[in-house]
């Protein structure tokens, strides 16, 4: 059985925000801020609460973007695989992220930088579907 699990894109005038991960199963790549779902909390709930966690910025609104299935990693037994729930979520435009709880760093990316980061596949794909999105509404 899947576990819970969400995370939150912010973007500012082009950059996602994204945290370096320190624990597994992401250790050591980029991602959106995001982690495991807790007892009795909606999805969105667990986004916008890990947002706070790991950046220290308030996140509203959250609005499902995509879901994945992601299975345990292989070089485990019994690791445990994720039902991954990524919400856009909107927030003060100056709030300023400070790394905190799994996060090793924090940083505001480009889609062009994220291209050269380590980060999982699921960040890579709402990527792509963001900046066409972005390019749809500068037209």
């Amino acid at each position: 059985m899947p576990q819970p699990a969400s995370s939150a894109i912010i973007e500012r005038d082009g950059r996602y925000l994204l945290v370096l991960r320190s624990k597994p199963p992401s250790d050591a790549m980029f991602a959106f801020p995001g982690g495991r779902g807790e007892e009795g909390e909606t999805a969105a709930e667990t986004a916008v609460r890990e947002l706070f966690e790991e950046t220290g910025i308030r996140g509203e609104r959250p609005m499902l973007f995509a879901t994945y299935d992601l299975p345990g990693r292989e070089d485990g037994p019994g690791s445990p695989s994720f039902f991954l729930s990524v919400f856009r979520v909107k927030a003060d435009p100056t709030a300023v992220a400070i790394a905190a709880d799994d996060a090793a760093s924090v940083g505001w990316y480009t889609a062009e930088e994220i291209e050269k980061l380590p980060a999982p596949d699921s960040v890579r794909e709402c990527i792509v579907r963001l900046e066409a999105e972005r390019a749809e509404q500068g037209a």
